[in-house]
C-alpha cells in the first residue's frame, strides 16, 4: 500500500492536473488553505520556471490529493483512471465586473460574473465584507492587494507573507508608468470567515481602475471611486507620500457623486475609509502604521477658525460622508521595487520596513476581529443584496439623471462665462425696463423693435469685453445662449407693451360681443324663415359668449381663476385671427378698393369737363 502512495506521488508531481486552490481545505475550516497545504502550494510554484509572472493565482494540484490538519497520511486513491477524467474546477483569478467602455466612457455591470461570484449557494445568504482599494493609477493597489489574497489563503500561518523567493501572483500587476487594471474587478474566491461572536461572513476584495491616467475623463474617475465606495464596508484610499489639498477636494468630489446617486441621503452613507500613505518619508515626524498616520490625520483634516471657508467645507465634507477614517503609513518597498524592470514580487527584493508595516496593514483591515461588514442604510448587505445594488448604481451612472463632473478649469470657465451672461443680460433688462417698463405708456412696436436691436447689441458687447476663461470656441456658446435669453425677454417685453394697448385689451370682450351680435341676428332670421333648429343653436351660441363675457369680466375685475380667464383670451384671440379680422380686414379693403376707384372716377370726370370747357372756349 506504501508503495502504491509513492508511485501515485511521483505521478501527481509529473502530471499535475490544475484545480481550484479553495479544494485545499482544512478539516473543519472555512475555505482557508492549511500550512500543509501552503506548502505544497509553494513548492509546485516552484517548479515553475522563475521568470514566468503569472498573475492568475492558480494552482498545480490534484483534487483528491486533501490534507487535513493532523493527520499523517493521504486518502487511499484508485491507481486504475487518469486524472484527467476527474472534474476539474475553475481556478480563482481576477474577475472584471465592471467593464469600461474606452471610446464612449460608458461602464457596464457584467451581471453574469458578479452573480456567478456571490449567488454560490454557500455564501448568498452571508453577510458580506467588502475591502476596495482606489486612487490614482500606478501607485500599488494590484500590489497591494495581492499581499491581501496570500492573508485570506493562509490566516493560520503566523508566515502569511510566504517565502523569500515567492512571485506574487492575484491580481494582475506590474511595474511601469501605464496603466493596468481598467474597470471593477472582484477576486474569484469570496472567503468565508469566522469572526469571534460565531457568526460566518463573505469577504470579496475589490480593485478599482486608477484615477487621473491619460484616457480617463473626470467624470470616469468620479464613477468608478464612487461605485467602489457605495458597495464596500472599507474604502482604501491608496495615495502616494503625502495627502494633498487636491487629494481633499477630490475625494469631496468623488464621494459627493456617489452620495447623489442614493436614493436616501442618511447621515453618514459610507462607512470605513482608511488613508493609505505610500512611500512615507518623515518618520521622524510621525511614526509608521495606524498611530502615527492617526496623528497625521488629524492633523491634516482639522478645521481650524483661521482656515479659508473652502478648505473647511472640504473636511467638513469628508468628516459627514464616513462613519470610521483611519490613516496608515507605509514606507517605500526600496529602490530594487522602484528600479528593476524584472521584479516579479518575490520577497527577497522588499526592504524589511515595507514588510514589517505590511504585516501590519493587512490584518488591520482583514483580520476576523478587524472585519467590517456591508451596511446600506443601518442594515447589514449580503452577497445575493450586494448583487442587487451594483445594478441599481450601475443603472444610474449609465443614466442622465446625475450631473457630470467637470476639471477645476472646465468648472471654472463655466461659472465665469455664465457670470458675464447674466451680468450682460441684466444690463439689457434694466435698460428696456427704462423703455417699456410696467410705469412706461405704450409704445409704437417699431420703435420696441428698434430699441430691441440697440440694447441686444450693446449687451453683447458688454459680454465679449469681459475677461473670461475657456477659449474663443467656448465663449462662443455662451453668446449664442445670451442672445438666445435676449430673444426670450423681448418676446416677453412685447406682451408687456401689448397689454397697455387699450384696444389689444378690449379684444376679449369686443370679440364675444360680436359674437352675440352676428348670433342674435342669425337668430331672429332663421327663426323668421322657419328655421327653429339653426335658431335654437344660435341662441345657445349667443348665451354660451354672454356667460365666457360675464366670467371674463369677473377674472380680470377678481384676480381668481386666471387659468380660465386666459382659455377665453385663447378662443377669443383665435376667433379675432381666424374669423373677424381676415373678414374686417377684407371688408376694408373692399371699402379702400371702392373709395380709391371712386376717387379715381371722379378726377377723371373733372378732368373730361374741364378739357371740354376749353374746347368751347
Amino acid at each position: 500500500m506504501a508503495v502504491g502512495i509513492s508511485l501515485f506521488r511521483t505521478q501527481q508531481i509529473r502530471k499535475p492536473p490544475p484545480c481550484n486552490l479553495n479544494l485545499i481545505k482544512a478539516s473543519g475550516e472555512s475555505g482557508l488553505l492549511t500550512s500543509a497545504g501552503f506548502d505544497y502550494f509553494k513548492q509546485n510554484k516552484m517548479a515553475e520556471e522563475s521568470g514566468l509572472r503569472n498573475r492568475n493565482h492558480s494552482v498545480q494540484n490534484c483534487k483528491s490529493d486533501v490534507f487535513v490538519e493532523g493527520s499523517t497520511g493521504v486518502e487511499d486513491v484508485p491507481m486504475a483512471g487518469p486524472a484527467e477524467d476527474e472534474p476539474m474546477e475553475e481556478a480563482a483569478r481576477p474577475v472584471q465586473i465592471v467593464l469600461a467602455d474606452e471610446d464612449d466612457h460608458n461602464f457596464e455591470l457584467d451581471e453574469s460574473a458578479l452573480e456567478r461570484i456571490l449567488m454560490q449557494e454557500h455564501i448568498r445568504d452571508l453577510n458580506v465584507v467588502v475591502v476596495s482599494v482606489a486612487g490614482a493609477f500606478r501607485k500599488g493597489k494590484s500590489f497591494l492587494l495581492d499581499f491581501m489574497l496570500r492573508y485570506m489563503y493562509n490566516q493560520t500561518s503566523s508566515s502569511w507573507l510566504g517565502g523569500d523567493e515567492d512571485p506574487l501572483t492575484g491580481f494582475t500587476w506590474r511595474g511601469g508608468c501605464e496603466r493596468e487594471t481598467t474597470g471593477i474587478q472582484a477576486w474569484s474566491d469570496v472567503f468565508v470567515v469566522d469572526k469571534p461572536d460565531g457568526s460566518k461572513v463573505a469577504v470579496l476584495l475589490i480593485d478599482t481602475q486608477g484615477a487621473f491616467d491619460s484616457q480617463s475623463t473626470i467624470k470616469d474617475c468620479a464613477t468608478v471611486f464612487a461605485l467602489s465606495t457605495m458597495t464596500s464596508s472599507v474604502q482604501v484610499y491608496n495615495l502616494s507620500q503625502n495627502i494633498q489639498e487636491d487629494d481633499l477636494q477630490h475625494l469631496q468630489l468623488f464621494t459627493e457623486y456617489g452620495r447623489l446617486a442614493m436614493e436616501e441621503i442618511y447621515r453618514k452613507p459610507f462607512q470605513t475609509l482608511m488613508f493609505l500613505i505610500r512611500d512615507w518619508s518623515y518618520p521622524y515626524e510621525h511614526t509608521y502604521g495606524l498611530e502615527g498616520g492617526k496623528r497625521f490625520l488629524e492633523k491634516r483634516l482639522q478645521v481650524k477658525q483661521n482656515q479659508h471657508e473652502e478648505l473647511q467645507n472640504v473636511r467638513k465634507h469628508i468628516h459627514s460622508c464616513f462613519s470610521n477614517i483611519g490613516c496608515f503609513l507605509l514606507p517605500h518597498p526600496g529602490l530594487r521595487v522602484a528600479t528593476n524592470p524584472n521584479f516579479d514580487g518575490r520577497l527577497k527584493d522588499i526592504d524589511d520596513d515595507f514588510k514589517r508595516e505590511l504585516e501590519n496593514l493587512v490584518p488591520l483591515l482583514l483580520s476576523p476581529e478587524n472585519l467590517v461588514e456591508k451596511e446600506i442604510g443601518g442594515s447589514k448587505v449580503t452577497c445575493r443584496d450586494l448583487v442587487e445594488y451594483f445594478k441599481a448604481y450601475i443603472k444610474i451612472y449609465q443614466g442622465e439623471e446625475l450631473p457630470h463632473p467637470k476639471s477645476m478649469l472646465q468648472a471654472t470657465a463655466e461659472a465665469n462665462n455664465l457670470a458675464a451672461v447674466a451680468g450682460a443680460k441684466d444690463i439689457y433688462t434694466k435698460s428696456m425696463e427704462q423703455v417699456c417698463g410696467g410705469d412706461k405708456p405704450y409704445i409704437a412696436p417699431a420703435d420696441l423693435e428698434r430699441s430691441h436691436d440697440e440694447l441686444k447689441q450693446c449687451s453683447v458687447r458688454q459680454f465679449r469685453s469681459v475677461k473670461k476663461m475657456g477659449g474663443e470656441e467656448f465663449c462662443r456658446r455662451y453668446q449664442e445662449q445670451l442672445e438666445s435669453e435676449l430673444d426670450e425677454a423681448y418676446a416677453n417685453f412685447i406682451k408687456h407693451n401689448d397689454s397697455k394697448n387699450i384696444f389689444y385689451a378690449a379684444r376679449t370682450p369686443a370679440t364675444l360681443f360680436a359674437v352675440m351680435f352676428v348670433m342674435y341676428i342669425v337668430s331672429g332670421v332663421t327663426g323668421f324663415v322657419g328655421l327653429s333648429t339653426v335658431a335654437a343653436l344660435c341662441n345657445m351660441v349667443m348665451g354660451v359668449a354672454l356667460l365666457s363675457l360675464c366670467t371674463w369680466a369677473y377674472v380680470k375685475y377678481s384676480g381668481e381663476f386666471r387659468d380660465l380667464g386666459t382659455v377665453i383670451d385663447q378662443v377669443a384671440e383665435t376667433l379675432w385671427e381666424q374669423v373677424l379680422k381676415p373678414l374686417s380686414d377684407h371688408y376694408m379693403e373692399d371699402n379702400i378698393r371702392q373709395s380709391v376707384a371712386n376717387s379715381i372716377k371722379a378726377t377723371l370726370t373733372e378732368q373730361v369737363t374741364q378739357h371740354a370747357k376749353l374746347k368751347t372756349n
